[in-house]
């Protein structure tokens, strides 16, 4: 499991193993139980979510939309390479 980055106790991750076919660039953000999923392309959007709520979701796309170069490119760096 590829951690991209840490940020305030969540975890910024994708799974080695993405689907077969590979699944479209995303990222998990994983905290105490607590599980969301953004898709990056074509737009950052919420793919679901599992326990946060409505103001820390939005505050996890933003953080995501902030980090979306930085995320693509651990993707391309995993699944590319």
């Amino acid at each position: 499991m590829p951690v991209v980055f840490r940020l305030d106790g969540k975890r910024f991750h994708f799974y080695s193993d993405e689907g077969s076919p590979l699944e479209p660039i995303h990222i998990h953000v994983a905290q105490a139980g607590m599980d969301a999923k953004f898709w990056l392309f074509p737009e950052v959007r919420l793919a679901y979510n599992r326990g946060y709520d409505a103001r820390m979701t939005k505050q996890l796309l933003d953080i995501v939309e902030a980090h979306r170069d930085e995320i693509e490119r651990a993707w391309n760096e995993h699944f590319c390479s």
